[in-house]
């Protein structure tokens, strides 16, 4: 349960952070009201999945997942670059929050 927390969590700190680049600094109602309360609920739910996760895995999980989300919105709406070390770069950060999942005991 702690690990499905964790992913929602993820998932709206990608929501959270694509919604406050289009409230344009705040210039933009609904994608800032959007943007806050995911933020919001994101750390919220990583408090719940704290209960029962380790602190360091959790954290690094959360803050990898959005990163990975952020930067595949970016690429494929966006139109952010796709170089291949971008890729690679991004193909590590998902090698470890793997990892951390694999190994969390």
């Amino acid at each position: 349960m702690a690990w499905m927390l964790l992913c929602a969590a993820a998932t709206l700190e990608i929501v959270w952070a694509i919604a406050l680049e289009r409230s344009a600094g705040f210039t933009h109602f609904w994608p800032a009201v959007i943007g806050v309360t995911a933020a919001i609920l994101s750390f919220v739910l990583l408090t719940f999945a704290l209960k029962t996760l380790p602190v360091g895995t959790a954290y690094a999980v959360w803050v990898g997942l959005g990163a990975l989300g952020v930067a595949a919105a970016g690429i494929l709406a966006l139109g952010e670059s796709a170089a291949p070390a971008r890729l690679g770069c991004l193909a590590l950060i998902l090698g470890g929050v793997v990892g951390l999942r694999l190994l969390d005991g």
